[in-house]
């Protein structure tokens, strides 16, 4: 089952009968998210379907993150799951270039987005191998690994390191901050 999409200014024009579901990192998310957005990571989504079922039965879906390639894999779920949803085409990226506001909690540190994440870690992964690698020759297979993960990423849309980084405590959700938002969207 295809998932629909709404560009930006659609889900502008529509976000006070919309309920938004932002799918990344609880960092992320503390970063910059859409009015009113619920925060449930997407390893966190299956915990949260009775909730979103709950929530789609008395309105619309909007299902967010930074690029729209994790709200795809959400609404694609969640289409299993019989729940319909929609993803905002370009993610909380292409709606704050468009200059829609986003809402940032007061008194937060603002974590590192995921993506700039990724690129610390594999670039420390592939300098590391290359300066152990002036010591040990082997120790360059650790950069030709990154750079194979790196390829494989870009061409699948997937990205493994991201999946790993998400695992950190500061990218993990609180567990009653997952619960508030579960409770709110079943209320």
């Amino acid at each position: 089952m295809a998932h629909t999409a709404l560009t930006p200014a659609q889900a502008h024009a529509r976000l006070h009968e919309l309920t938004v579901i932002d799918v990344r990192t609880p960092g992320e998310y503390a970063s910059g998210h859409l009015p009113d957005a619920h925060n449930i990571p997407l390893d966190h989504l299956d915990a949260a379907l009775p909730a979103l079922k709950t929530a789609a039965d008395r309105g619309d879906l909007l299902v967010v993150c930074a690029s729209g390639a994790r709200s795809a894999e959400a609404c694609r779920r969640l289409a299993e799951a019989g729940i319909t949803a929609a993803t905002l085409t370009g993610g909380t990226t292409s709606w704050t270039q468009r200059g829609h506001d986003i809402h940032r909690p007061a008194g937060t540190r603002t974590p590192w987005p995921m993506e700039r994440q990724v690129r610390l870690a594999a670039g420390s992964l592939v300098l590391t191998g290359l300066i152990a690698g002036r010591l040990r020759p082997g120790a360059r297979w650790l950069s030709a690994g990154v750079a194979g993960g790196l390829v494989f990423s870009a061409l699948t849309d997937t990205c493994g390191m991201a999946r790993l980084l998400a695992k950190l405590p500061h990218n993990r959700p609180r567990a009653r901050d997952l619960d508030a938002t579960i409770t709110a969207l079943s209320g």
